[in-house]
């Protein structure tokens, strides 16, 4: 199956919001290194004006995944995720993410290039919280090889 190419325009928004949670926070921390205090103790977050943990900058991945799974899952896309290579990621950041927020995310497909027998597919997922406070803007790009690569 090929890309389609009218993927490019459309919007895919998380239904449900993610809820962020201290030992999820702490556990991400660990996974990547990070040693920032405020990431495991409310105390030495609270001191730096947040209201709880605070999520290192990558922890919006967590989102942004759930929202490119709609796109992945999307039997209209022609995508097979067997087929899909990460090639690029990027995070703005608007505000912390802390624990205790409950975040959604809107998918927009940016970009569909094909590209021999596969394609680059540009994303940028617009996470916030359920009020529409702003929190964070990824880019990723997936390169989706095609049937003979």
């Amino acid at each position: 199956m090929t890309i389609n190419p009218e993927l490019q325009g459309r919007s895919y928004a998380l239904s449900d919001p993610y809820s962020v949670g201290r030992e999820s926070v702490r556990d991400f921390a660990r996974a990547v290194k990070a040693t920032n205090a405020a990431h495991f103790d409310v105390a030495a977050a609270q001191a730096l004006g947040h209201a709880d943990l605070v999520a290192p900058p990558t922890y919006a991945i967590i989102v942004a995944q759930r929202a490119d799974a709609l796109l992945i899952n999307d039997p209209d896309s022609g995508i097979d995720f067997s087929r899909v290579v990460h090639a690029e990621q990027k995070f703005t950041h608007h505000r912390a993410i802390t624990a205790g927020d409950e975040l959604v995310a809107e998918l927009h497909v940016d970009g569909v290039r094909g590209m021999g027998g596969g394609a680059m597919i540009t994303t940028r997922a617009e996470i916030s919280t359920v009020g529409g406070v702003a929190v964070a803007t990824t880019v990723s790009a997936i390169l989706v090889r095609g049937e003979g690569q």
